[in-house]
């Protein structure tokens, strides 16, 4: 339990965004988020406009976004406690769309959104995108609308390092599981493996810390996320298995607003070709060792 405590101590002082002496472990990756030198400088689009989108008109006369983001996701999406800052491949992505349609990216607002809020959110106008390992589905398409793929992972498993029984969901009959309530990996586990005990937080960071005190036998959520954990302490999570779906990551807009979707769709396929895309990887997602995949295609289903 000794170990486990300093595992979990470690843990939460990564998360916090301490330095990487804090954690003790010679030899972990970073600890730090991205370094500003390190990520690309996505040029304002002066000029631009899109009087089709009533979205856009609201932030234009806010004079900046307002965007919904996780805050607990290592290298995805992830808030400084003492400085507000958020930083992360997701954040990135945020911030390039956010140039396209003509903001500077450094006056964005970001907005801490629960997985089971996003919808609404997104309905009650309190953003103006959502930018957070949101995988698309046909259910959500139904309430908002989806600009992208931008990214494809898929549902995988973390266990603590000593764990040898769990090696895929096979294994999860009368395991303690635990993923993000509303969540896509969340309604998996719960329809296709319903032996598993599923337990279910508002953040993915609660889970983690009672995977690291014997509360929880694993975590599932998309690879992307957890690979992130793991890479903060090696010596106590890994990653098990091969990722058993796939979760297209979009960006959320409100569902009737086709003219923001599709300028969205224009600003990632020109941020894939110009090279921020993988420069944005490199510098966030890219640090927990994983090297860069090619973007998804991106998806321009029709108006509905």
């Amino acid at each position: 339990m000794m170990r486990t405590r300093r595992a979990l101590a470690a843990l939460t002082l990564v998360l916090a965004a301490v330095s990487v002496t804090a954690c003790g472990k010679e030899g972990s990756p970073p600890v730090k988020g991205p370094q500003a030198d390190q990520l690309p400088d996505y040029q304002v689009n002066k000029g631009f406009q899109l009087p089709d989108s009533p979205t856009w008109r609201k932030a234009k006369k806010r004079g900046h976004l307002v965007v919904g983001a996780k805050e607990d996701q290592p290298y995805v999406g992830e808030k400084d406690p003492a400085t507000g800052l958020y930083t992360g491949f997701d954040i990135e992505i945020a911030k390039m769309v956010g140039a396209y349609l003509g903001f500077d990216p450094r006056t964005i607002t970001f907005r801490t959104i629960a997985s089971a809020n996003r919808e609404t959110a997104l309905q009650n106008g309190q953003i103006d995108y959502y930018v957070g390992t949101y995988t698309i589905n046909d259910n959500r398409k139904k309430l908002v609308g989806f600009a992208g793929p931008y990214y494809l992972a898929g549902q995988s498993l973390l266990v603590r390092a000593d764990e040898n029984d769990i090696k895929g969901p096979q294994d999860l009959d009368g395991k303690r599981v635990c993923s993000a309530a509303g969540s896509t990996p969340y309604q998996r586990i719960e329809t296709d493996y319903p032996k598993a005990d599923l337990v279910a937080y508002d953040t993915y960071s609660v889970c983690v810390d009672n995977l690291l005190t014997y509360q929880v036998d694993a975590v599932t959520t998309d690879d992307a996320i957890l690979t992130g954990y793991a890479a903060k302490v090696p010596d106590e999570l890994k990653v098990v298995g091969k990722p058993f779906s796939q979760e297209p990551y979009g960006i959320g807009v409100p569902r009737n607003d086709n003219a923001l979707r599709f300028a969205i769709d224009d600003a990632l396929a020109a941020n894939e070709k110009n090279g921020n895309w993988k420069k944005a990887y490199a510098a966030t997602l890219g640090l927990s060792g994983v090297p860069a995949p090619e973007p998804p295609p991106i998806d321009r289903y029709p108006a509905s």
